[in-house]
């Protein structure tokens, strides 16, 4: 008898302490949670964005190769923009998300190359969402950012204004508004540093090529 109520005290103990593991697990998920990567698939007139291609000699690829990996994808209309990795195309009836693009870039180049995808409504968006209207192209720089995902607000809030001294930016949803008046040098607002931050991948680029990116996608008709 004694045996048994040993037994069930041990049993009540270590369904206890799962309990309390499972409620501290709880807990940490909501103070540290994570940003899940949904798969967007884009449709009709669209942009995709690549990061950290032909600097220097790193990760090199012609865009006449980059234009046919997505054909191979079953996109048309299919152009790009200057060296690093910009491409207005359209996107099949079925769609198509980074993933796929990634995956077939691996495949052709024999390196992973990060794809973030808009569409043609999309880059309108952003561009009539300028927090900085009045900036100055040649003083002040401005690019943006653009993120595969919307970061959680608190890994926003965990950015540091001051982090490099001059500089501005501002997040709004899956975008990050920079301005660089110190100069694109130095300057500490990476996107390394952001990726760090917001648990996601961003790729930026200058105002003037968000421009033409955005007069691209607007010269066809979706399908």
């Amino acid at each position: 008898m004694a045996m048994k109520k040993k037994t069930a005290r041990a049993a009540s103990s270590k369904k206890k302490g799962v309990a309390r593991a499972k409620k501290s697990a709880v807990g940490k998920s909501k103070l540290f949670p994570v940003a899940k990567s949904p798969s967007r698939a884009v449709r009709g007139r669209s942009v995709a964005l690549l990061r950290g291609i032909n600097l220097a000699a790193h990760k090199r690829m012609s865009m006449k190769d980059l234009v046919a990996v997505f054909e191979a994808c079953g996109c048309t209309d299919v152009t790009t923009f200057i060296q690093s990795g910009n491409v207005a195309f359209t996107a099949p009836a079925s769609g198509i998300d980074a993933a796929a693009i990634e995956a077939r870039i691996a495949k052709r180049f024999g390196f992973e190359a990060p794809v973030v995808l808009r569409t043609a409504e999309e880059l309108f968006a952003v561009i009539a969402a300028n927090p900085y209207p009045k900036c100055d192209q040649e003083r002040d720089r401005p690019h943006v950012s653009f993120l595969a995902d919307e970061p959680l607000a608190e890994h926003v809030a965990l950015l540091d204004p001051q982090r490099s001294p001059g500089d501005s930016f501002t997040v709004l949803g899956r975008e990050i508004y920079l301005l660089f008046p110190t100069g694109l040098a130095n300057n500490k607002l990476t996107s390394q540093y952001f990726d760090s931050r917001l648990k996601t991948v961003g790729t930026a680029r200058n105002w003037r090529t968000v421009l033409a990116l955005a007069e691209m996608v607007s010269g066809t008709k979706d399908e």
